[in-house]
């Protein structure tokens, strides 16, 4: 039998809000944790909750990290300031966490930080039900690369790049021995009631598209064909034409450049990923910043030759498909919607701040779908999953998880 609780508690400092949390705790009925999901805002200070983790939970897998503005459940939008927790009480499944500075080549660290969570789940060559992972924004590509070393594509890989407040670079990643930055944290899933999942964005295409004719990255070599940087589109600079298909909404730092984050939220572009009863699935990406050159800066890599769709979003669509990726994770549970005991919810925190005051409505109908079972929902700023049996690295996407009994 498995049981999940979410606890989530806000408050004026890190001290007071733990304070809160552990009321919480001890008013509910007593747990023996064996997963321990972890997220909050990225102001609180981390030696304190790594304190608390470790007198509440011993013994206990330990996953998580910052996240953008704080947590949302199955009790609406925590926001700014709010830490959350999801326990997961699964006696006769297994459950590890490793934790890995990305440090040298991110492939090989991953590898190896998979391995360390099988071994701490006490599963040694075994195939996990999933994987979980939650990193530093940067390498996400190289870190899927390398789990999929170890278990390919049969189990899918599921989880977030760790978020701040402000994209200052304050984010952490918060594993069994602690906080780290820069690094990896690895869990492997073994639950005895089974897990359902689903890897969905919530924009849809505006008609426009083009060849990628040139990429570039500062952390590829020159032989290499994908990366970050879209220089040309169609044999033209790459910024300019992603601004016509927006309609001129970057006219005005076509010529200065800079940071376009808030600009683009709603105007993302995609890679086909392929269909699935005749529709098309899209992987999103973000465009973050207009280089010199008219060089189109992104959150995700990119390979030449690849088709980019200009793809377009909504505040409603952007509310309703949070819902929608909850009741598809529920969905596949091996007993149906009905067994569901909880989730976890990753939603982009680019989506979020576009949504904006209407952010309430996303965990109410992450809520609704989960029918009131306990959730917890971090903010990121990049999003992994399972998407036609291929795990992948996206942007502005959701993540979902969902619990069987």
């Amino acid at each position: 039998m498995v049981v999940v609780r979410s606890f989530v508690a806000v408050g004026e400092s890190t001290q007071q809000t733990l304070s809160n949390l552990g009321e919480n705790i001890d008013r509910a009925p007593s747990l023996r944790a064996s997963l321990v999901c972890l997220f909050y805002d990225s102001r609180h200070d981390d030696a304190s909750i790594h304190a608390f983790v470790q007198r509440r939970f011993p013994g206990a897998a330990i996953l998580g990290g910052t996240s953008c503005s704080g947590v949302m459940s199955e009790t609406g939008l925590a926001g700014s300031g709010s830490i959350g927790l999801l326990i997961v009480d699964d006696p006769d499944g297994d459950y590890g966490t490793a934790a890995v500075a990305l440090e040298g080549n991110a492939t090989d660290c991953a590898e190896q930080a998979l391995h360390a969570a099988l071994e701490n789940a006490g599963c040694q060559g075994e195939l996990p039900e999933l994987v979980w992972i939650y990193q530093a924004p940067g390498r996400e590509e190289a870190v899927i690369q390398g789990l999929r070393r170890v278990v390919g594509d049969r189990c899918p890989i599921i989880g977030g790049s760790s978020a701040d407040n402000d994209v200052a670079g304050n984010w952490r990643q918060f594993g069994p021995e602690g906080p780290i930055s820069g690094g990896l944290v690895v869990g492997v899933l073994f639950s005895s009631g089974g897990i359902g999942f689903a890897f969905q964005g919530g924009y849809e295409p505006s008609g426009e598209s083009g060849i990628v004719t040139r990429v570039g990255s500062s952390q590829r070599e020159e032989s290499e064909k994908r990366g970050r940087e879209i220089i040309s589109i169609d044999g033209e600079p790459a910024a300019e034409v992603y601004n016509r298909w927006t309609g001129g909404v970057l006219t005005e730092k076509l010529e200065t450049g800079g940071n376009i984050l808030g600009d683009t939220s709603m105007f993302p572009v995609a890679i086909d990923a392929g269909e699935t009863e005749s529709i098309t699935n899209y992987l999103l990406i973000h465009p973050d910043r207009i280089l010199p050159g008219g060089t189109l800066s992104t959150f995700a890599e990119i390979e030449e030759g690849t088709r980019l769709f200009s793809m377009r979003g909504n505040k409603p669509s952007l509310v309703d498909r949070a819902g929608k990726v909850a009741s598809a994770a529920a969905a596949t549970l091996p007993g149906g919607p009905d067994s569901l005991a909880g989730g976890l919810v990753v939603y982009c925190a680019g989506c979020m701040l576009a949504v904006g005051d209407e952010m309430p409505k996303v965990a109410t109908a992450v809520s609704e779908s989960f029918k009131g079972k306990p959730f917890i929902g971090c903010f990121t700023f990049g999003e992994q999953g399972a998407m036609l049996g291929r795990n992948a690295h996206g942007n502005l996407m959701i993540s979902a998880i969902a619990f069987a009994k």
